[in-house]
C-alpha cells in the first residue's frame, strides 16, 4: 500500500478512533478486513483480523498497511514494486491473490489468500477494502468464510469495480467497452449492449464474446434494431421498457415472434450459440437507456434467478455512469455548436491565403473567451485580431462576443492607428460589459511595395505574432506590446509595424497553444516556433493542422484560436 516514513501513529500518541458504522460494517464479513484511507493507513478493523494478525485495534489504526504487515515468503519486507496488492490500490480496482504472506506480532509469518477492492468509506477520499483468510490460523471462535459469504465478497468487488471503472470516464463508447470487460468472462462468454437513441431508436452497440484473454467484437451482430414493442412479454423487450430483468434462452424465441425484436433476438442466440443469458435493463434516474444481456455458450452452467440481482446492479451503475456520459456529450456539443456560432466567417482577401482554426478546451464545460476575427476596414485594408476574454465558461463566451462585435464597430468607423482603437475599446468594455480582463492583438493588413505587406498592430497583453519566412526563418513580433484590457491604467497603446516579404507565413494565437502543466511558457513559445520553422514548406492548411497536432500540450485545459495567413510568392 501507498508508503509513509514512518509506522507509528497518526496525529499524535494515540491512533484515530475508526468510525463505529464502517467498524460495524467490517464485523459482518466472516474473515479478516480491515479498511485503508487513501494514503494507505488503516481506518478501520473487524475482530477477526485482529484474532488473526495477534494485534489489538490501536496497534493496528493509523499505521501503513503495507509496511507494518506486508512480508515475502521468508518473512522479509516486501519491496514496493512487487506488491500486488499495492499496484490494485494506487490503480483503484479490485484483486486477488491466493498466496501471500502477513507479519504476525509474534514474529511469525502468517500465509494468507486476500481479496482488495475499492470502498465507499463516506468521507470524501475513496477508501479501500482488503479481506483476508489464513488458512490453518482460523481458530477463533467465528467459522470460516462461507461459500456464500465468499461470493459476497467477490460480488461486493464486482460492483465496486464497476463504479470505479464506469464513473472514471465521460465517453460513452469508452464505457461501453469497460462494461463489457468487466462482466466478460467474470460472469459470461458473451456481452451484448442496446441502446436507446434520443429519438427512441434501439441501436446493438456491443457484441463481444470471450477470446482467451482478450474479447472478440462480433461487427456483423451489431446496428439498428427494430422499435421497441409496447406489449411484447419477450425478456429484450421488456428490458428495453425498463419493466424487469429476464432469464432467457435459444427456447425462449423459438416461437412464432411477435415483433421485429423478438426475430433479432433468435437470430443472436442461433449466431452465438448461447444457451442461457439474463438480461437486465439500464437506466438511469430519468430514463432507461438500453439493455445489457449476458450469456454463456462455453460455460455450462446456466444463469438462475439467484444471478439476477448482480446483473441488474451493474446494469443499473451502467445507467448511471451512461447518462452523465451522454450528458456531458450534449453539453459539450451545444457549447461547441455555439462557440463556433460565435466565431465569424474568414473574409476572402485578394492576394492572401488565410485560414483559422478553434479547438474548445476538453471539458465540456470550458466553451469560453478565445476568439479570432478578420473582417475588411473602410480603407481596402483588412483587419486581423485575435483575443482571449478571461474566463472558460458561457460568460467569457459572452465576453467574447461583445468585445469583438465592439473592435469590429470602432475599427469600422474610426480611421485611426491599431493602438488608439484599443484604446477605445478599453474604455468601453469597463463601462458597457461584464468582461473584467481581456487580451489581444489587433492589426491591419495592407499591401506594400515589391511583393511585401505591410502589417501594423497593437498588443494588449497578448502572446506575440510569430512569423516565419519561406526559407524556415521564424522569429516573434515582440513590439507594440502593452498591458491586457481591464486593468484601467490608461496608459498610451504603442503600435508596431513589419513588412511581410513574399511567401511568408504569420500565426496570431491564444495562450492555450502554448501554456500547459510541467513546462513554461517559454519553452512553449520555443516548440512553436520550432515546429513552424520546419513546417514552413507545407501547405498553409497542413502547416494549421501539423502545428495545433505538435505544440498544443497533451494535458492542455484550455481552448485554443489560431489565425495564421500567407503572402503570396512575388
Amino acid at each position: 500500500m501507498a508508503g509513509r516514513e514512518d509506522s507509528g501513529t497518526v496525529g499524535g500518541p494515540f491512533p484515530p478512533a475508526a468510525p463505529a458504522p464502517l467498524t460495524a460494517a467490517l464485523e459482518a464479513i466472516g474473515a479478516g478486513a480491515y479498511v485503508v484511507d487513501d494514503k494507505g493507513c488503516i481506518a478501520a478493523v473487524n475482530s477477526r483480523a485482529e484474532h488473526l494478525l495477534g494485534r489489538p485495534s490501536h496497534e493496528l489504526l493509523g499505521h501503513d498497511a503495507h509496511d507494518l504487515l506486508h512480508r515475502g515468503p521468508q518473512g522479509q519486507p516486501l519491496p514496493r514494486t512487487q506488491c500486488a496488492m499495492r499496484q490494485a490500490f494506487h490503480a483503484g480496482r479490485a484483486a486477488q491473490a491466493d498466496e501471500d504472506y502477513f507479519a504476525h506480532a509474534d514474529g511469525s509469518l502468517l500465509p494468507i489468500s486476500w481479496m482488495i477492492t475499492p470502498y465507499d468509506t463516506g468521507e470524501p477520499e475513496p477508501g479501500t477494502l482488503v479481506v483476508f483468510h489464513a488458512p490453518g490460523r482460523d481458530t477463533g471462535a467465528q467459522p470460516e468464510p462461507t461459500a456464500r459469504q465468499l461470493s459476497e465478497l467477490q460480488r461486493l468487488a464486482l460492483l465496486a469495480e464497476t463504479t470505479a471503472q464506469l464513473t472514471s470516464t465521460l465517453d460513452v463508447d469508452e464505457a461501453l467497452r469497460r462494461l463489457v470487460r468487466l462482466v466478460v468472462p467474470r460472469l459470461a462468454d458473451w456481452a451484448i449492449v442496446d441502446m436507446i437513441s434520443e429519438r427512441d431508436e434501439v441501436w446493438r452497440a456491443v457484441v463481444v464474446h470471450a477470446d482467451g484473454d482478450g474479447l472478440l467484437d462480433h461487427e456483423d451482430l451489431r446496428g439498428p434494431m427494430p422499435p421497441i414493442a409496447a406489449k411484447s412479454p419477450m425478456p429484450l423487450s421488456r428490458a428495453l421498457r425498463g419493466v424487469a430483468s429476464t432469464l432467457a434462452g435459444p427456447h425462449t424465441y423459438r416461437g412464432t415472434p411477435d415483433s421485429g425484436i423478438a426475430v433479432e433476438q433468435r437470430r443472436l442466440f442461433e449466431a452465438t450459440g448461447m444457451h442461457s443469458a439474463a438480461i437486465a435493463p439500464i437506466r438511469s434516474t430519468r430514463a432507461v437507456l438500453g439493455a445489457l444481456t449476458v450469456g454463456r455458450a462455453e460455460n455450462p452452467a446456466a444463469f438462475t434467478p439467484a444471478d439476477l440481482p448482480l446483473i441488474e446492479d451493474v446494469a443499473r451503475r451502467a445507467g448511471l455512469a451512461l447518462d452523465n456520459a451522454r450528458l456531458y456529450q450534449r453539453q459539450r456539443k451545444v457549447a461547441e455548436t455555439m462557440q463556433n456560432h460565435l466565431l465569424p466567417q474568414m473574409p476572402g482577401v485578394p492576394g492572401l491565403e488565410m485560414t483559422v482554426r478553434y479547438l474548445p478546451a476538453p471539458d465540456a464545460s470550458q466553451v469560453g473567451g478565445d476568439w479570432y476575427d478578420a473582417f475588411p476596414l473602410a480603407d481596402a485594408s483588412t483587419a486581423l485580431a485575435v483575443g482571449d476574454v478571461v474566463g472558460h465558461d458561457l460568460e467569457a463566451a459572452a465576453g467574447m462576443a461583445q468585445v469583438r462585435n465592439m473592435l469590429r464597430a470602432y475599427a469600422w468607423s474610426q480611421h485611426e492607428p491599431p493602438s488608439r482603437i484599443v484604446e477605445r475599446l478599453d474604455e468601453a468594455i469597463r463601462h458597457i460589459t461584464d468582461v473584467t480582463m481581456a487580451t489581444m492583438i489587433f492589426a491591419r493588413i495592407e499591401p506594400a511595395d515589391a511583393g511585401h505587406w505591410l502589417l501594423s498592430w497593437t498588443n494588449a497583453g497578448h502572446p506575440p505574432p510569430l512569423l516565419i519566412s519561406k526559407d524556415g526563418l521564424a522569429s516573434y513580433l515582440t513590439d507594440g506590446h502593452g498591458i491586457l484590457l481591464g486593468t484601467q491604467a490608461n496608459t498610451r497603446r504603442p503600435d508596431a509595424t513589419a513588412l511581410l516579404p513574399p511567401d511568408s507565413t504569420l500565426v496570431l494565437y491564444t495562450d492555450g497553444l502554448i501554456e500547459g502543466p510541467g513546462h513554461s511558457l517559454d519553452t512553449g513559445l520555443e516548440q512553436l516556433r520550432r515546429h513552424a520553422a520546419a513546417l514552413a514548406h507545407r501547405t498553409l492548411a497542413s502547416f494549421t493542422d501539423q502545428l495545433l497536432r505538435r505544440v498544443r500540450p497533451a494535458a492542455n485545459d484550455d481552448d485554443v484560436a489560431l489565425l495564421a495567413l500567407r503572402v503570396p510568392e512575388s
